[in-house]
């Protein structure tokens, strides 16, 4: 492989490189992210453990069914993290930020 110049570098550099663009402290998402998960996963426990604690006592098929009906009806909840974006359209926005702002004044 050839060596890269300053400029592909740079050019490489924009394209991988990415930044936080959620709107929160970059060092937050240490914590913040298995907060969202364990937090979702916590909630659809309880909302399992909530229909079936009706199915208790003697065996009933009607129950057990409808039970798992209800189970089975409702989606679990979910989270997904949202990337972050490339460092050059990260620089690209700041840039328009800047001119804007430039000629408000």
């Amino acid at each position: 492989m050839r060596k890269l110049t300053p400029q592909e570098k740079k050019e490489l550099s924009y394209k991988k490189d990415r930044r936080n663009a959620y709107g929160e402290n970059d060092k937050s998402s240490r914590k913040n992210i298995p907060l969202r998960k364990r937090l979702v996963n916590r909630a659809n426990r309880h909302r399992e453990q909530q229909l079936l604690s009706g199915a208790t006592g003697t065996p009933d098929a009607d129950a057990a069914d409808t039970t798992e009906q209800r189970l089975l009806g409702t989606r679990p909840k979910s989270w997904r993290k949202i990337p972050d974006e490339p460092l050059g359209e990260r620089i690209r926005k700041q840039l328009s930020r800047r001119r804007r702002r430039a000629r408000e004044q």
